[in-house]
């Protein structure tokens, strides 16, 4: 088959084609009544027509108007004038009446019985003195809180102020302590002090008779040797006394009970001892801190129960 001869008659159908589905995409689109109205134009019979409208449902009676009322209610529609073949007017249409609303719950009045003629003024007495009861035990009960809390900070604050004091007891004792070592000290040197120029000054005499130790005295006479001896005991207490603030500058007697070798058994102020309590217990402390009172060389003139005459220094 030749190709130049086939390649028009393939470019004419494909042209009445597609004329054709352009055609019938238009007729389509096209309502009923107008297709309708094309064939009866043309003059053609009504079998040749492929599409049958469906004619309007006529209904009999009176056209009707309503108008919806509300949220759902569409505007009114056109008025469309029609051959009423009855004089009659329509009657007229009027809205329907809005709802009643709901009347509102009326509140009940509960009517109050009516007082008593005659009120009883015994327990109108009673209510008013249980509660002047109530306030009194109320205030009474607070007081007890203010009284009990107070004790607290009373007891608080004497407790704080003992320790306070302890802590100060503590550091004059200390200080206290510290003092009477100086003293014991000082006295120490100053009697150290004292043996050395006495030992000096005996070795310068060369006339003394020689003797096994050396001796306060001349041995001569036991006078001499008990003063030597009171002297002895007097060097020994002293370094031990821990004087007494404002005490008397005069010489207090000391009942003094010791054994053999000079140990300290008991020490009792005089009841002449012109000191107060005070002075009197420092002297028998410091003969009972001296515990052993000198002894050799004063064998001869050693008395178990001793009166001793403490002078101040």
């Amino acid at each position: 088959m030749d190709e130049s001869k086939g390649t028009p008659k393939a470019v004419i159908l494909s042209a009445i084609l597609h004329v054709g589905i352009v055609a019938f995409l238009f007729l389509a689109t096209l309502p009923c009544s107008s297709f309708e109205n094309f064939i009866n134009a043309l003059g053609l019979p009504a079998w040749m027509n492929p599409i049958t409208c469906t004619p309007p449902l006529n209904l009999q009676g009176q056209v009707i108007q309503a108008v919806f009322i509300g949220p759902t209610g569409s505007p009114p529609p056109k008025t469309v004038k029609s051959k009423v073949t009855d004089t009659v007017p329509p009657p007229p249409t009027t809205p329907p009446p809005p709802p009643t609303p709901p009347k509102p719950d009326e509140p009940k009045i509960k009517t109050l019985p009516p007082p008593p003629e005659h009120p009883d003024t015994v327990d109108q007495e009673k209510v008013v003195e249980n509660a002047l009861q109530k306030a009194d035990d109320a205030k009474k009960l607070q007081e007890e809180k203010e009284q009990q809390r107070q004790s607290e900070l009373d007891a608080q604050a004497v407790k704080k102020k003992q320790e306070e004091q302890k802590k100060v007891d503590e550091l004059f004792k200390k200080m206290d302590a510290a003092a009477d070592q100086t003293k014991k000290l000082d006295s120490k040197a100053k009697q150290a002090k004292q043996q050395m120029e006495d030992l000096a000054s005996d070795q310068n005499q060369p006339d003394l008779p020689k003797a096994d130790q050396l001796q306060s005295g001349n041995n001569s006479d036991h006078t001499d040797l008990s003063s030597a001896y009171a002297a002895a005991i007097q060097n020994a207490v002293t370094p031990n006394w821990l004087r007494p603030d404002n005490i008397a500058a005069a010489p207090c007697d000391v009942n003094i009970v010791q054994s053999p070798g000079g140990d300290v058994i008991s020490a009792t102020a005089a009841a002449n001892c012109p000191y107060d309590d005070a002075g009197k217990r420092s002297v028998e402390n410091a003969v009972l801190r001296t515990k052993t009172l000198p002894y050799k060389g004063f064998e001869s003139v050693f008395r178990r129960n001793l009166t001793f005459t403490f002078r101040p220094q």
